[in-house]
């Protein structure tokens, strides 16, 4: 599969993409044995040889790992300020990897590690419409009008967020709690959803991503995804897109015609 050089020298390790482009723009980067310096340039790291200052480039396999992500950690890999990062707490593991989205830095839960930009499209995309599911605690009694409101989209400075589900709700005077189920995850959507409905969020943790749902992992802690817990968010991307794809206003033209 065509794909393109500085993807595939990021992948291997030797850096992140922008760095890599300046490795390519060095002429350090061969492929079967001629000099590539063309930002852009495609190859097949199954068929061709690539090589970075005479060494051959070993395409890496794909790795995916499951983490409680604790608060305060940063779902990013790079900090100027040497905070701990999610890519930190993952051991003994020499390929690039990174986070599938993210969760601010006061949000704790469930989130991917992996080094396959595919699958990292496809659950983070909005038109893959992938759930994710977090529990929330929240100051105060969590009121009827309030609910609705999340469900139908609440207007923020980028415009109207998408509806969202809320579900086992426990209301209390003092803390309410309950679930909302999203199909984006803009920066801080949920927290500043609930400040513009006027609530404080004391803990917002997600549990779910799609299918994906492991309550027996503890915060700070993780493990590799099975091959069918892959194969599984895989084929929940791909079913979201071709329902996505069948209510297209040109596909249903289309049907109509035929």
């Amino acid at each position: 599969m065509l794909e393109r050089l500085q993807k595939i020298l990021a992948e291997a390790g030797l850096g992140s993409r922008r760095e890599c482009e300046k490795i390519i723009a060095a002429g350090r980067v061969t492929v079967d044995g001629k000099p590539i310096t063309t930002l852009g340039t495609t190859a097949d790291a199954d068929k061709s040889e690539i090589c970075c200052d005479g060494t051959l480039i070993q395409k890496q396999r794909k790795i995916y790992f499951l983490l409680n992500k604790p608060k305060g950690c940063l779902c990013t890999n790079r900090d100027e300020l040497e905070r701990l990062k999610a890519i930190d707490i993952i051991k003994n593991v020499t390929q690039r990897i990174y986070t599938i989205g993210r969760l601010d830095k006061e949000s704790e839960g469930l989130i991917i590690l992996t080094n396959d930009g595919d699958l990292a499209n496809k659950l983070s995309h909005p038109k893959y419409e992938v759930n994710k599911t977090y529990f929330v605690e929240v100051d105060g009694y969590l009121t009827d009008a309030a609910i609705k409101a999340l469900a139908s989209g609440v207007w923020l400075s980028f415009g109207k967020t998408r509806p969202v589900r809320i579900q086992n709700v426990r209301r209390g005077r003092q803390r309410s709690r309950f679930e909302m189920v999203l199909k984006e995850g803009k920066n801080r959507e949920i927290r500043r959803m609930l400040v513009e409905c006027s609530y404080k969020v004391r803990i917002l943790r997600r549990i779910k991503i799609g299918n994906l749902y492991d309550p027996a992992l503890k915060i700070g802690k993780y493990r590799k995804l099975a091959d069918h817990e892959v194969e599984r968010l895989y084929a929940l991307a791909e079913k979201a897109d071709t329902k996505g794809a069948l209510h297209s206003p040109s596909l249903l033209c289309d049907t109509r015609k035929r």
